[in-house]
Order: structure tokens, then C-alpha cells, then sequence
């Protein structure tokens, strides 16, 4: 795992390439504390930068930014391909002259053979590639098919920049950080920035399975991404042909194919262990690891003292029962500040899913005894494991038996109740009363108002994520912007409301939350992550069952659940899921109040002139006398305070890191 930087200066005048690029590449450090290297062509002028992680081929043939044999191609290159070993010897009449057995020269080898598309449509993995075609002039860059690694891109007057991280960009001295106000609206409603779009207007991010090619001498915004891959041709075609094999034989299917992606993710030069919840996407690959491993495995877990919220003692069991060698830490609320005020340097951009905390925690813990963890991460979205899909197809059929007018107007009376409850207890009650109980239950259904107003399954599953505000509540003058979570030209056209949930979440919430939570927290630590699930071979198997194989009306992860009985008895798997959550309304509430207080006290806000004063106020006092759980909300502005405040220090801090 790494870290990649870089810049065309196509206008205004740098005098060191080298100098500046490898401040960028400092930066970023973290990512691969190892090694850097920074190659330039001053001819455009170009300059590539890189920070490695070393885990394969540890020694300097390993090294990037690296030159194809010819010296026609410059990469740089971050992430791990799996299938580099299947792909060097089907690339064996090439007679390329390899110096090592890096994925990195296996890249490179079939960029000469195959061309830079087909090369890169063949790579089985999670990466991000900045590609320099010396003799063409043509910097290509390109994100795996999930989106499991990041990369942004922009440009900034003339000048065009790349990076693992945002952190890196600033540090050139053309980036432009002008906030984007629709973006930030977005955010408030889902708790992320959804790609194309960032926090900063000159910035986007690669959409994931896409390459963007930019020719010689481009003008801004000239050319745009195009797709070698799409998740969505996968969904509607697993709809026309589906799996016609038995449900014992679909288990047996899905055997071979998981034990082949966990193998070919144990590959490493360095120590790997795994990321252990007790759920059962990490349970299962911790059994597929150990059933592979000569000895325990060393597995990692986190736990709260809030009882509701812990499962570590179900990860303790399961990890008794395969004989892993077991860590566990228990996180407190003093814990959870000490990351918060982490969090702006991790992320770079206001990000909103609490369970950021625990995640970045176990990474620390597992950095401590291994350099690399497989981790369950895609088994949800590929499986039909959230309850929220049980929850959207029974509100999807009842808004279908209700006509579109009536939804509508049901929509707007219960917003308009809940508000006149509000109003009422507001009027009757001072600041630290507790509302009346029939004031919280119109306020709870006043708050869900935006579920009765969908025209399709994938609405219902938006409005679970979207917190029913419209974009321009807390940020005026904001419009929606065109990304997957709203736009219908991206979504996939299926009969089966499942499997259409199942391709929204995949193509919105993992690339743009799941992923980026994890590669952010994991590369803080410089622990790289790899997701098994995530193989795109098993989503094309998983899309292809039929819905039964998968769901059975109440539970998801059917196959995958009962494949895990092979190795885990069902007793130590069958139960709830917990999710990995955060008590974020418990903390709001209790411990962390004086530190949220400040940040949205009423000066603070007009001070800073970014939010409607008022609207953040109002559910604040509706969140702390209990009118509504605004908790999700409450944490997204939070957080972008959180961010806004520390971006001269995230600056200050990227540039002595690039010293």
C-alpha cells in the first residue's frame, strides 16, 4: 500500500519539480513511511511523486515511481493486484526483462503488451494508478472497480493535480481550497462527500472502475472519466442469468471463489492479521485464513463499555473457537476526543460516520503486532445484510398500495405535525426540559417525513440515509448535486427492488463511506487493509443467486451464513446485528456535550458565516430535550466544524510533513 501525488504545470513557472513534488509526496508520509521517490519530465512540465508501504518485494526493485522496460511508461502506483502472479504468466511471451517480483513491474509489463485500457480493465485489485505515456504525452490515471482506493484530481487554473489525499494538493502552491457549497449540503444530508464531487469546488474524485486520460497540452476540464468496468452491467445482467444450481451448490460456489480471494490476499512479505468484529463477514474470513494458516492467526477487535454497543465478546468467542491469537481494546468516550481532534488530519474533508472512532482504534492496535489485515468489509452490500432492506421493501410495498398524491400529502402532514409540536413544546418548556412524550413521537415520525416520498426502490433506501432536510436548510443557496446517490441514470434497471438497493449501496454508500473510512483510518497508521468481499468475481456471483438464495424476508447473508457453518457453529453466529456503532447520542448527551457546545454556540456560527445560525440552533435544542434523535446530524455538522476549524493546522501539518 501507498501513497501517489503529482502535477502538469501547464501554466505559470516552477522552478524545482523535484522540490515541490516531493514536499507533496511528504505529506502524505503515512501512507508508506518506507520509501519515496519522485520522478519528473520537465519537457510538459510533469512530475510524479510516491510513498510506499513496502509488503511485496520489499527490496529496491520494487521501488516506484518505476519505469517500464522500453522507458516509454512512468507509474506510480497505489494498492495491491491480486492476480499480478496469474498475470505475469499469461504475459509470458512478452519476454519482458523483470528485475523483480513486484505487482508494480507486472503492471508495467502489461501496459507494453496490452496498451494502458486493456492493461488496466485486466488488474484485479484495489488500487490507484498515475500513468505517464512518455511518447504520447498522456497522463492516465485510474481507480479499482470498487473504489477501495482513493484518488482526487482537479484542476486548478491551468494547473492540473493528483493524490491519494487532499493534503498533498494543498501543498502546491495553485490549489484553490474555495469551499463548495453544494457539496457541503449534500454532506449534511448523508454523512459523506459523494464522488464525483469534494469539499473544494476545483477538486473531484475518480469515480471508481474509470480512467481519465488527459493528452498533451489539455485545457481544464476538457476531458472527463470513462468506465472499463461497471457494477451496474453486472446487477441487470445477473438478473437476466441467473445461478441455476441448488442452494447447497451455490454455497460450494461460493467456497471456491471466497478461499481463492483470501488466499491470493494472504500473499505478503511482511506479517498479516485480520480485523475481527464477531459478525459474520469477518468471521468468515478469519475461518478461511486459519483454515489456510500453519499457525494462529492474529486477530484484532474492538469493544465499548456501553453494553448495547459492544460485540467484542462475540469476536472473543468466535475467535476462541478457530484458536487465533486474539487482541481486544476496550474504547472510552476520553479515547474517543483524543481521535476527534485526529480526525480532520485523517480525513482531509468533513466526513460523518462515528464509527470512524473505533475504526481508526483497532487499526492502531492491529499496527502494533502486524503491517497488514484482511478485513469483511463489501459482505453487506453484496449479500443483503443491512436490516434496512427489510425495512425499505416493506415501506416500497407500502407505498405502493397507497396512491402517489396520498404519499405525498402524508409526507406533508407529518412534517407539519411535527414541527407544531415542536413549536408548541419549545413555547412551554425552557432549554434543559425534557419535551412531553406525545411531542417526541410526532417529532420522530415528523423527522422520517421524506419516506413516504419515493418513486422507486432505490428512493426508499436514499431517504434512509438522507435526513430528510432539503440541501439548502443549513447552507443556503445549496443545490443538490449530480452524484449516485440522487442521479437515476446511474442506477442499475432491475425488476427485483433488493438487488436494485443492493447496486445503490455499492456504487454510493461503500465507495464514498465503508471504504473511505477505512482506507483513511488504516493508512493513518500506515496498516494497509484488504477487503476478500470485495473480490469482483464474488459480486458477480453473489448478484447472480437468486433472491432466496440470499434473503429470506427477515435475514440476509443467507449463502454466507450458512457457509460460515462449515467452520463456526451456528450458535456463535445466529444473532442480531449490531453494525459497528458509535453511542454518539449517549456521548452528545453526557461527556462530550461541552466540547459540541462550543463548537455551535451561537458566536461560533456567526463568526464563522458558513451555516443558517438559526437551523443548526433549532435541532440542537430539539436533539437535547429529546424532542428527536438528531444524533447522525448533529455529528455531521459537528465534524465539518471539527474540520473547518483545524484546516490551517491540516495544512500547517502537511507541510511539515513534506519538509
Amino acid at each position: 500500500m501507498c501513497g501517489i501525488t503529482g502535477f502538469i504545470q501547464s501554466g505559470g513557472a516552477v522552478s524545482d519539480l523535484s522540490e515541490l513534488c516531493g514536499r507533496m509526496t511528504g505529506a502524505i508520509a503515512h501512507r508508506g513511511p518506507d520509501a519515496y521517490g519522485v520522478w519528473v519530465d520537465p519537457q510538459y512540465p510533469l512530475a510524479l511523486g510516491h510513498r510506499r508501504l513496502s509488503i511485496i518485494d520489499l527490496s529496491e526493485a520494487g521501488a516506484q515511481p518505476m519505469l517500464s522496460a522500453t522507458g516509454r511508461y512512468v507509474l506510480s502506483f497505489n494498492g495491491e493486484i491480486y492476480n499480478f502472479r496469474r498475470l505475469r504468466k499469461d504475459l509470458s511471451d512478452s519476454q519482458y526483462p523483470y528485475k523483480g517480483h513486484s505487482d508494480t513491474e507486472v503492471i508495467l509489463a502489461a501496459v507494453e503488451h496490452l496498451g494502458s485500457r486493456e492493461a488496466i480493465s485486466r488488474l484485479e485489485g484495489m488500487f490507484a494508478i498515475a500513468l505517464w505515456d512518455r511518447e504520447t504525452g498522456t497522463l492516465t490515471l485510474a481507480r479499482d472497480r470498487a473504489g477501495k482506493k482513493p484518488l482526487y484530481y482537479g484542476w486548478c487554473g491551468t494547473t492540473f493535480l493528483f493524490g491519494s489525499e487532499l493534503k498533498s494538493l494543498w501543498i502546491h502552491p495553485d490549489f484553490d481550497d474555495s469551499l463548495d457549497q453544494d457539496a457541503l449540503g449534500q454532506y449534511l444530508q448523508y454523512g459523506w462527500v459523494s464522488q464525483p464531487g469534494s469539499i473544494f469546488r476545483q477538486i473531484r474524485k475518480l469515480p471508481p472502475a474509470s480512467l481519465l486520460e488527459i493528452p498533451r497540452q489539455s485545457e481544464s476540464w476538457s476531458v472527463a472519466p470513462r468506465q472499463y468496468w461497471s457494477a451496474r452491467s453486472v446487477a441487470e445482467q445477473g438478473e437476466k442469468q441467473r445461478f441455476k444450481g441448488s442452494y447447497d451448490e451455490a454455497i460450494d460456489g461460493l467456497d471456491t471463489l471466497l478461499r481463492d480471494a483470501v488466499e491470493e490476499r494472504m500473499v505478503a512479505d511482511v506479517d498479516i492479521g485480520a480485523l475481527l468484529s464477531g459478525g459474520i463477514d469477518s468471521s468468515m474470513i478469519v475461518a478461511l485464513m486459519q483454515s489456510m494458516s500453519s499457525r494462529p492467526v492474529k486477530t484484532f477487535s474492538i469493544g465499548f463499555w456501553e453494553e448495547k454497543y459492544n460485540e467484542a465478546g462475540f469476536a472473543a468467542s468466535v475467535a476462541k473457537h478457530l484458536g487465533t491469537e486474539h487482541h481486544e481494546l476496550y474504547m472510552t468516550p476520553d479515547q474517543a476526543l483524543e481521535v476527534v481532534d485526529l480526525l480532520p488530519t485523517i480525513y482531509d474533508e468533513p466526513f460523518a460516520d462515528s464509527s470512524q472512532i473505533p475504526t481508526y482504534l483497532v487499526c492502531k492496535l492491529a499496527h502494533e503486532q502486524v503491517k497488514v489485515v484482511l478485513t469483511g468489509d463489501g459482505g453487506d452490500e453484496q449479500f443483503a445484510g443491512y436490516r434496512r432492506y427489510k425495512n425499505c421493501l416493506k415501506h416500497w410495498r407500502d407505498i405502493n398500495r397507497v396512491p402517489g398524491v396520498f404519499s405525498s400529502l402524508q409526507g406533508r402532514v407529518t412534517r407539519l405535525l411535527g414541527e407544531w409540536s415542536w413549536s408548541y413544546a419549545s413555547r412551554k418548556l425552557g432549554e434543559t426540559q425534557t419535551v412531553p412524550g406525545w411531542t417526541r413521537k410526532l417529532g420522530k415520525i415528523s423527522q422520517r417525513s421524506c419516506n413516504w416520498i419515493a418513486d422507486n426502490p432505490q428512493d426508499v433506501l436514499a431517504n434512509k440515509f438522507n435526513k430528510c432536510i432539503p440541501v439548502d436548510r443549513f447552507v443556503r443557496q445549496a443545490v443538490t448535486p449530480q452524484t449516485p446517490l440522487v442521479d437515476p441514470g446511474l442506477w442499475a434497471n432491475l425488476q427485483d427492488p433488493l438487488f436494485a438497493m443492493l447496486h445503490y449501496d455499492y456504487v454510493g454508500y461503500l465507495p464514498d463511506d465503508i471504504l473511505v473510512k477505512v482506507d483513511r483510518a488504516s493508512m493513518a497508521v500506515s496498516l494497509e487493509a484488504r477487503s476478500p468481499l470485495l473480490d469482483h468475481r464474488i459480486l458477480e456471483f453473489a448478484w447472480s443467486l437468486p433472491r432466496d438464495y440470499l434473503f429470506d424476508g427477515k435475514n440476509g447473508k443467507l449463502v454466507l451464513r450458512d457457509l460460515l457453518t462449515r467452520y463456526v457453529p451456528r450458535q456463535l453466529i445466529d444473532r442480531p446485528k449490531r453494525g459497528f456503532s458509535v453511542p454518539v447520542k449517549e456521548w452528545l448527551g453526557g461527556p462530550l456535550r461541552d466540547w459540541a457546545e462550543a463548537l455551535i454556540s451561537e458566536q461560533a456560527l456567526r463568526d464563522q458565516g458558513v451555516f443558517d445560525v438559526k437551523a443548526v440552533r433549532r435541532v440542537w435544542a430539539q436533539h437535547l430535550q429529546g424532542w428527536a434523535n438528531h444524533s447522525e446530524l448533529m455529528w455531521a455538522i459537528l465534524m465539518f466544524q471539527t474540520w473547518w476549524n483545524s484546516r490551517t493546522e491540516v495544512r500547517s501539518i502537511g507541510e511539515r510533513r513534506s519538509a
